[in-house]
């Protein structure tokens, strides 16, 4: 029978002790520094669906009606993987959950090329649809981060993780002109250069999980002492409103699930027909590209402010946050003449910072308000509601644009991002039921 940590094997005297094994913020720390390696490749990937997905369709298609369909897909894709990955986590651990979405990421980058190569869009949309598998994983990679945190920073350690992703998320849309040349020197569509690259980065995220990320977090989680109960009041805790992890489930689940789902849809909506935009008026590749990457610089860079504030002052006020950030894009992005990259950035960089206080802030709710026994596989559930909240944004942009305009898109976006204001008061108002459990 093996031996347990409460009942050492017996050695001899003159045996030298055991050297002892890493503290846990030693493991976290180690952990974290894995994570945020694959989050910048990952983040790589995750720009190519974002930057020139939508631009590939409408050339194969020669329509922008249909233009928001890879993005719909993209999600739609993430959707099925968030479930995959999260019961995957759930039973096995993070390490083989998030390898196994890169994988298929990559695989789906690489179908892309192929259907660019034979132009048929029915295998870039198949494509696409797999492609999703990586956007899932990067986003699940947030809740690796804070397994092994304390809940009283534990908002920053999953900020610590997103903030990874800005790097491949800034240096990707920029890649866009050199993959072009590069997939040209291949003979291939210059449009699906990017997915070449981001295929391997897919692949190289996978593969750095694989082999570095060890203990993983979640199953260590486990196996240590349970976390406790109610708000830490030391000096160095978080403020006294600020809603603890619970071994029964708390009432804030339903906050958490909406402002998020709302801060994706109006960022994906908008992101989306962006590049299109610019591209019906006259702006080239380059420009979008520039546009695009500040954005993604945007949605995951302030993410070590947001995650301090939210520790700080409770996801509640980041919630409300987001969704004043986003009403501002929304109508910036509305007011912008066609002709401005200026502006027209502005108001993205906006929907980028709206959308980061939006996932921080509801990331935070969900994981203070389920139990670590059944957290991966309804963290992997939100992220479906999040991806089909995406898939719709994305799904409907473009005929919406088609129908209407861009400015009236961005609008709609404005006053959906203004519905969280009264979800966040009428929460803060309903009384928090705790168990007799958890006093």
């Amino acid at each position: 029978m093996p031996h347990t940590a409460a009942t050492p094997p017996s050695v001899s005297a003159d045996a030298p002790p055991a050297p002892p094994g890493p503290s846990l913020p030693e493991t976290q720390k180690r952990i974290l520094v894995i994570l945020l390696a694959s989050q910048i490749l990952s983040g790589v990937g995750l720009a190519a669906g974002v930057t020139v997905a939508a631009l590939l369709a409408q050339d194969m298609l020669h329509s922008t009606t249909l233009a928001g369909l890879p993005s719909a897909l993209l999600t739609a894709g993430s959707a099925l993987a968030a479930v995959t990955i999260g019961r995957v986590s759930q039973t096995r651990g993070r390490r083989p959950g998030l390898a196994a979405g890169y994988l298929a990421g990559a695989i789906g980058g690489a179908g892309v090329v192929v259907a660019a190569a034979l132009d048929n869009p029915a295998l870039l949309f198949i494509s696409l649809f797999l492609y999703g598998a990586g956007t899932a994983a990067n986003l699940q990679a947030r809740y690796a981060g804070a397994d092994l945190a304390a809940p009283r920073h534990r908002a920053r350690a999953l900020s610590t993780v997103l903030v990874a992703t800005t790097l491949g998320g800034v240096v990707g849309p920029n890649l866009t002109a050199p993959a072009g040349h590069l997939a040209t020197a291949l003979a291939l569509p210059p449009l699906s250069g990017l997915f070449l690259v981001s295929s391997a980065a897919f692949a190289m995220a996978a593969l750095t999980l694989l082999i570095w990320l060890r203990p993983d977090p979640l199953l260590l989680a486990r196996t240590l002492p349970s976390e406790p109960e109610g708000p830490e009041r030391t000096g160095t805790g978080p403020a006294p409103h600020v809603q603890q992890p619970a071994t029964h489930r708390r009432p804030g689940l339903p906050l958490g699930v909406l402002v998020m789902v709302l801060s994706q849809l109006v960022m994906v909506a908008i992101m989306t027909m962006t590049p299109v935009h610019m591209h019906d008026h006259g702006h080239g590749t380059a420009a979008s590209g520039l546009v695009i990457a500040l954005h993604v610089g945007a949605m995951y860079l302030p993410s070590p402010l947001t995650g301090a504030l939210t520790d700080r002052y409770g996801p509640s006020v980041t919630a409300a946050a987001s969704g004043l950030t986003l009403l501002a894009a929304g109508i910036l992005a509305a007011a912008a003449p066609a002709d401005s990259v200026l502006l027209l950035t502005v108001a993205l960089i906006l929907l980028g910072i709206g959308w980061n206080f939006g996932l921080v802030s509801g990331t935070t709710i969900i994981t203070n308000a389920v139990p670590l026994a059944t957290r991966a596989k309804t963290q992997g559930m939100v992220d479906v509601a999040i991806a089909i909240a995406g898939a719709t944004g994305g799904m409907t942009s473009g005929i919406v644009v088609a129908a209407a305009s861009y400015p009236f898109l961005a609008l709609t976006g404005a006053a959906f991002a203004l519905a969280l204001l009264p979800a966040v008061i009428v929460a803060q108002k309903t009384p928090l039921r705790t168990p007799s459990s958890e006093r």
